[in-house]
């Protein structure tokens, strides 16, 4: 076995086991608040938010979902959160696609965290970005009490979920509610401000104030059946449209609901039959080195994910840090841009560093993104990025000024844009690859992906000479073994910040993906994405030249 083989079958190990420990993880979150709730959802006769799904969608298809790993590791002090309280994410239901949020009753009786509010307010930004039907499988307690200044009065809290079922609503995007358990306080408008409401008997009730509040508060003793009931809303307050003895029959009354939807208009992106990448996609593995400083060809990814393994280079000779080209992806035309960390030699002979952004490779980007633009084509950016170049001779180079031209490039354009993450994203240059702060319609994050503002070995090191500077002017003393300890905390907690699962917990990517899941993934955005018209011409304002 040559050496090359050697250093694939080390990455392809690696990166494997990465995805096992992803798959383990989320086996985990799968089973929400646990047995003992779960056994309670089984004696009311109701389904799992995962179930519901399951029968909701059509049948040999797949659900996509979004921020299962949403408040990964967080709130351990309140019992943890799973997927953020919410399974949620994108399905066919009808042969339409739509978005699917359901509350997860076993996890706190499905509360609001501020982190649920997160993630159900991204899901209905996606949703409005791309002009998806909304189903919301309805069955929460509201907010979660000892957390509430936290999720109720803040334009990214509670609050907002429906503000945005209004501006929906008058985008024309359907929203079905199908309350399916309790429905409480402010979130009882939710389903009101949906465009219909259906409701499952002795489970299903909507009230602003439950029982035990109006006893409180007026001293009337009633039933949750009679306060809020399914009965009660069909046939007396009418705010519920139909009422079902079971999840079942209500869900398959969505499904006739959805089947008779307009067709609505497109975007017009280009797609024709789907080719198969010529090269195997199962060799994706074995490309990413283990060790991430290490340099590869991002041609190789790309031949893994691209149609016919077919990449058309844009400006191949200049600018080669970054690769852009067209290609097409399950049929659909595409754009890419990609860091590309291999070392290359320019045609002045000078070495550049893989994975950094010169001047040259950011205008040949900015160009790049605004052809794409021009043509109406999608564009999907892979990143693996350390940042952008430094030093005098790039600052004397005006780097800044070409790092400015390509994120107003980025910024400004209207064409869908689909980010992933295949290794690393440090500071600017996750911004100029279309970070999450730059408005993708969709980002992910492979399980070997590491975000940060700068590498955790620089990092550290920049943080441990700041603490012992500080030490050292209060007049004490580090000793070379103390400096050493101190290094390690510094780099253990930065690199734990570094992770995809920090990042996906706290929604900085919508889900981490199996690389060889990629082509899929990113074909299901695609044609999420088409459902949308473009409807705002290019423009990219003031920039320097």
């Amino acid at each position: 076995m040559d050496k090359q083989q050697m250093e694939f079958n080390r990455n392809e190990d690696q990166l494997k086991l990465l995805v096992s420990t992803m798959k383990q993880r989320l086996a985990v979150i799968e089973q929400g608040g646990g047995k003992k709730s779960l056994e309670k959802v089984r004696q009311r006769g109701k389904l799992t938010p995962r179930e519901r799904i399951a029968k909701l969608i059509d049948k040999n298809s797949t659900f996509m979902e979004l921020g299962a790993f949403t408040a990964y590791e967080m709130y351990a002090e309140h019992g943890g959160c799973p997927a953020g309280g919410t399974v949620a994410g994108v399905g066919y239901v009808s042969g339409r696609l739509c978005m699917i949020v359901a509350n997860d009753m076993t996890v706190k009786a499905g509360a609001w965290f501020p982190l649920t509010g997160k993630k159900n307010l991204r899901m209905q930004e996606i949703a409005m970005e791309n002009r998806l039907p909304v189903i919301y499988l309805v069955d929460s307690a509201g907010v979660y009490l000892p957390m509430q200044d936290e999720i109720f009065p803040d334009k990214e809290h509670f609050g907002r979920i429906f503000r945005n079922n209004a501006k929906m609503s008058a985008m024309g995007i359907t929203q079905i509610a199908a309350v399916m358990g309790s429905c409480v306080a402010g979130g009882a408008y939710l389903p009101i401000m949906s465009d219909e409401v259906l409701m499952v008997e002795g489970n299903g009730s909507i009230f602003l104030a439950g029982p035990y509040l109006v006893k409180a508060a007026i001293g009337e003793d009633v039933d949750a059946e009679t306060l809020g009931g399914a009965v009660t809303h069909t046939e007396i307050s009418g705010i519920a449209d139909y009422k079902f003895k079971t999840d079942e029959e209500c869900l398959e009354r969505i499904r006739h609901i959805v089947s008779r939807i307009g067709q609505p208009a497109t975007a017009g992106f280009d797609r024709i039959t789907p080719v198969a990448p010529e090269k195997n996609d199962d060799e994706i593995y074995g490309l990413i080195p283990a060790d991430s400083s290490r340099s590869y060809d991002v041609r190789e990814v790309i031949a893994r994910i691209v149609d016919g393994s077919v990449f058309e280079e844009y400006k191949e000779d200049y600018g080669q840090t970054i690769l852009c080209g067209y290609a097409r992806i399950e049929g659909w035309a595409v754009g890419i841009v990609a860091n590309q960390r291999k070392m290359v030699k320019t045609k002045k002979g000078e070495m550049q560093m893989g994975g950094v952004i010169y001047n040259d490779s950011a205008d040949k980007a900015a160009r790049f993104i605004m052809n794409c633009n021009q043509k109406k084509i999608p564009l999907v950016f892979l990143q693996d990025v350390t940042g952008f170049m430094v030093g005098s001779r790039s600052e004397h180079s005006g780097i800044i000024k070409d790092g400015a031209k390509l994120v107003n490039a980025v910024s400004n354009s209207v064409v869908p844009k689909i980010t992933v993450i295949i290794g690393n994203s440090y500071g600017a240059g996750n911004y100029a690859m279309c970070g999450k702060a730059y408005d993708p319609r969709f980002i992910f994050a492979w399980p070997n992906a590491k975000i940060a503002v700068m590498g955790g070995e620089q990092a550290a090191k920049t943080l441990l000479q700041i603490q012992v500077a500080s030490l050292k002017a209060k007049g004490q003393e580090i000793t070379p073994e103390a400096e050493a300890k101190l290094l390690k905390e510094i780099t253990d907690k930065y690199d734990s910040q570094t992770t995809p699962y920090y990042a996906a917990a706290r929604l900085w990517v919508d889900e981490i993906i199996d690389p060889r899941n990629t082509r899929q993934t990113i074909a299901r955005c695609l044609e999420a994405a088409n459902l949308a018209p473009v409807e705002e011409p290019f423009r990219t304002g003031v920039i320097q030249v």
